[in-house]
């Protein structure tokens, strides 16, 4: 699990169970919060991280001692709050909507630096309310997709286990993926998932050019 070494997907690599194991155990000693199940199983028979969906499972390491995830936009996540009920509600809509329509254009400045001054206040209000420490605590990120857009697995409070999508970088406030029926998707099946049409594409004959 946690030495970097990509496992089966049947299972760890022989001899290396107890040590990922041991490894899990020390990780969730260090956050003070266990795991969701299916996350917990990933890490002891499947891996650290790797490829998964978009750009793949952020992977957790031990550093000096510690243990953190890395991937780009995982220090956004608060590994001392993990242990703290994810919000059931995000910002209010209706502030959301006040400050969005306050945002500043530039056509309205006679000069480009009255701009950036009224630019640089307003993202600093909307950072205030989108990106608040205690919106995504008891969260973390696993994947990246693209132009700051990422995932979430729940780890502590009601939605523990699942996984939610985060486009604030498009003025939208994080929402659980769901699946056909309407559920919200946890990590297992966010993994199977693209485990499963990754599969199928490799399956898939190749068609000459």
């Amino acid at each position: 699990m946690y030495s970097g070494v990509p496992t089966t997907r049947r299972g760890a690599v022989p001899g290396d169970a107890g040590q990922a194991r041991s490894g899990r155990d020390g990780l969730e000693a260090q956050l003070g919060v266990r795991l969701p199940e299916d996350y917990r199983d990933f890490l002891t028979r499947v891996g650290a991280g790797g490829a998964g969906p978009a750009y793949g499972v952020f992977p957790v390491r031990r550093v000096q001692g510690r243990w953190r995830w890395e991937g780009d936009g995982a220090d956004l996540a608060d590994p001392t709050a993990l242990a703290h009920p994810f919000p059931e509600h995000g910002p209010d809509p209706e502030a959301v909507d006040a400050l969005l329509a306050e945002r500043p254009e530039e056509e309205d400045f006679d000069e480009i630096e009255d701009f950036d001054d009224a630019a640089e206040a307003w993202d600093e209000r909307w950072d205030a309310l989108m990106f608040a420490p205690e919106r995504t605590a008891g969260a973390l990120v696993i994947s990246h997709l693209g132009c700051a857009q990422r995932e979430w697995l729940i780890i502590s409070g009601t939605h523990r286990g699942t996984v939610w999508s985060d486009r604030r970088v498009d003025d939208i406030d994080l929402a659980p993926l769901l699946d056909d029926a309407g559920t919200p998707v946890t990590f297992a099946r966010w993994y199977l998932d693209w485990l499963e049409q990754a599969e199928a594409t490799a399956r898939r004959p190749r068609t000459s050019e």
